[in-house]
């Protein structure tokens, strides 16, 4: 264990103690050989908004062991849900248990990406920071593997310690193919494994000449075999379509599986547990409540329950009207996002999701529900099932069985815009 005189050498160093101090672990931070002791902020009893893990991470057991046992032995994994539901926090929970000196995790965010050469950038220098554990070592890397790419080194105001690596790619220098090659490079030159974490994947969808793009990926990396990749995305329609239609590049290239929601029991547990632990205190049922607005989306229980643990006293039990406040709260945060959302749509497609709300959810090409929410004829049904689809405001969730997608958009539409009880 390094002494409190050799850190004091380095220039800069901060670490988190392994003592506690009043219930919050305490960050060490040292400048120059000046010592500054701070205290982290307390740990909120809900998080969301964020990724979430230690004790706010809730369940998830079997998923857990069946992404653990993909990313130990090698299989490729297609992983779908929708937002809100904590794939993101699952995904970084396993690479938690599993990162090691024999297998190294690349994580890439394709969700800025809006070209095959963002894309590329992205890859590079995800795998090659994963797989370098200083800087001296990641440019040593890049040198090696990527001759032709070429460094960039962003510097903030504080040159030290405030600055970040990437790698820019020279299309006219390495292909596309090359620069995919590179973790099974990597991997067999350090006798390791690499899983390649890429979320919101079905980006690439929307890519010029995207399925020419896609067989490129496809033809390189199944003949991978020390490194095998994950691949997670929250519009549904288009991970289908991608993973799911034998005329796609990426049909059968993995486990896949779609992560369903918490159960209404371990997220009651949950809640009680995470309010008796503050000293405040909820019912089994107002717990059962929170489940039943959300419909168990992980980030909305969460948030929603954060809304009413802040309105309830010290040693005191919610009510209703706690619950109440917490509902207006959560709505009056998601506004701003619901009304961009919904800004654009046609009159007929707020009607189409009219229709839905009021408990339509099939047979919308019927006489009776084509005048009564003027849907218009048979055929533009069929048009704005697709579009609403695409914009990811409504899901199949049964054959010929349509639901909103985000039950809290359709709790705000219900409510703010359509003032329906």
């Amino acid at each position: 264990m390094l002494s409190l005189q050799k850190i004091c050498c380095t220039r800069q160093f901060e670490s988190f103690c392994p003592f506690r101090a009043c219930g919050a672990y305490m960050r060490i931070s040292v400048v120059y050989n000046k010592v500054v002791i701070m205290r982290k902020s307390k740990e909120a009893p809900f998080v969301f908004g964020v990724r979430v893990e230690g004790d706010s991470f809730t369940d998830r057991r079997e998923e857990t062991e069946r992404l653990k046992a993909n990313f130990t032995y090698g299989v490729n994994t297609i992983l779908i849900s929708p937002r809100r539901m904590g794939k993101t926090s699952l995904v970084d929970k396993v690479c938690s248990l599993v990162e090691s000196e024999d297998i190294r995790i690349a994580r890439i965010d394709a969700f800025g990406c809006r070209s095959e050469n963002d894309f590329i950038n992205a890859f590079a220098t995800a795998v090659v920071r994963a797989t370098s554990s200083k800087w001296e070592e990641w440019m040593e890397n890049a040198k090696v593997f990527l001759s032709r790419f070429v460094p960039k080194i962003s510097i903030g105001q504080d040159p030290l310690s405030d600055f970040s690596l990437a790698l820019e790619y020279n299309a006219g220098n390495n292909t596309t193919e090359e620069v995919l090659r590179l973790p099974e490079m990597i991997a067999r030159s350090k006798g390791c494994h690499i899983v390649v974490c890429i979320d919101e994947f079905q980006q690439i969808g929307d890519f010029p000449d995207s399925l020419t793009f896609q067989k490129k990926l496809r033809s390189v990396w199944q003949l991978q075999s020390h490194v095998s990749y994950c691949l997670y995305g929250s519009k549904k329609h288009m991970m289908e379509q991608m993973f799911q239609n034998a005329s796609y590049p990426f049909y059968r290239f993995g486990d896949f599986f779609y992560l369903n929601k918490i159960s209404e029991k371990d997220w009651v547990e949950y809640i009680c547990q995470r309010f008796e632990s503050t000293g405040k205190h909820i019912s089994e049922e107002l717990a059962r409540e929170i489940c039943q607005v959300t419909d168990r989306y992980s980030s909305y229980v969460q948030q929603l329950a954060w809304f009413v643990w802040l309105r309830v006293q010290d040693d005191s039990v919610a009510t209703e009207e706690d619950l109440k406040y917490g509902i207006d709260r959560l709505l009056d945060a998601c506004e701003p996002l619901f009304i961009q959302q919904t800004e654009d749509l046609s009159a007929y497609q707020m009607n189409f999701l009219h229709a839905i709300i009021n408990g339509v959810h099939t047979g919308f090409t019927q006489t009776a529900i084509l005048e009564t929410y003027r849907l218009g004829t048979a055929a533009n049904v069929t048009r704005l099932k697709k579009s609403l689809m695409v914009k990811d405001l409504i899901t199949i969730s049964a054959p010929k069985h349509l639901e909103m997608s985000d039950p809290i958009l359709a709790l705000w539409l219900k409510r703010r815009v359509w003032k329906l009880t």
